[in-house]
């Protein structure tokens, strides 16, 4: 079984494998399908690398993957348990065709032995990097509401591109400056076939401004839905209104069949939602002066 360069017919097919990987045994869920989809379609992410990806197949369906974060230099490597043998050559091929001139980082569940075992053969070392991987279950959700003159809408990515932007731009800190802002260069969103406006919802003031969104991503094929993003902007901080935004969307989330909501974050703020550590995952690297 020799692999393949992902090309953009292989979308569903990565995002089944994902799904699949992440059914019975939940420490790939920091890489899900819907972190894939987000990540797809984000401006950061460099599509001119894309066919970069490798993908191991059986038949037609995706067993194993490489799979580059935004950009080479870290990257998501795994196979589906009856392909686990794969695991140091998907290893080996990451770092051949994913690193960068740091060299490559990849993510392993603590407790996972043998993942950390080949990781360490293939001449990758712990580092102190990590991310944490945060779950509510979701019939555990307490009530909350927008505080006065704020109502919900459901943004589109696309014809709201650039309110959203501007949403993101104020609430990911980069400056509340709009004339700045109108300087940077747009880049609009393709089209995200598993998006789910009801489930990404967005305050709007009395002013008609977006201040804040919660962002939530499900499939009826799984049990739990994945939070990406949220974010509120600095002058409406502190009013509850991500919250508000977080727990409707996960009712929504519920009615539809999800059990659990998960978010890759260790921000106090999911902490007081209710949400409790799952996983933690270290960050292996190698460089060129390891080889």
């Amino acid at each position: 079984m020799s692999p393949e360069n992902y090309r953009d017919s292989d979308y569903e097919a990565v995002c089944d494998f994902l799904i699949e990987l992440n059914r019975e045994d939940r420490r790939f869920i920091h890489w899900n399908w819907a972190r894939f989809e987000w990540m797809y379609e984000h401006p950061e992410f460099d599509r001119s690398l894309r066919s970069s990806i490798g993908l191991w197949r059986d038949g037609d369906a995706v067993v194993g993957a490489a799979i580059y974060d935004m950009y080479f230099g870290e990257a998501f490597c795994a196979a589906l348990p009856a392909y686990e043998a794969l695991y140091p050559e998907i290893l080996d091929y990451a770092w051949k065709e994913l690193k960068d001139e740091a060299g490559l980082g990849i993510a392993i569940c603590d407790g996972d032995e043998r993942k950390a075992a080949a990781a360490l053969a293939a001449g990758f070392a712990p580092a102190e990097q990590s991310e944490t991987v945060l779950r509510l279950d979701v019939n555990a959700l307490r009530g909350a509401k927008l505080p006065e003159g704020f109502t919900i809408a459901e943004p589109d990515p696309v014809r709201d591109a650039e309110a959203l932007q501007w949403l993101f731009w104020q609430g990911f800190d980069h400056g509340e400056d709009r004339e700045e802002f109108e300087k940077e260069e747009k880049t609009v969103s393709g089209i995200r076939p598993h998006f789910r406006s009801d489930l990404s919802l967005a305050a709007v003031g009395p002013d008609g401004e977006l201040a804040a969104l919660a962002g939530l991503w499900f499939r009826e094929e799984t049990d739990y839905a994945y939070v990406e993003p949220v974010c509120t902007v600095p002058a409406h901080r502190g009013r509850g209104l991500a919250k508000a935004l977080l727990y409707e969307a996960m009712k929504r989330a519920r009615a539809l069949g999800a059990k659990k909501a998960y978010v890759i974050s260790e921000m106090d703020f999911y902490g007081k939602l209710g949400f409790r550590k799952e996983y933690h995952y270290r960050f292996y690297w190698r460089t060129e002066s390891d080889a």
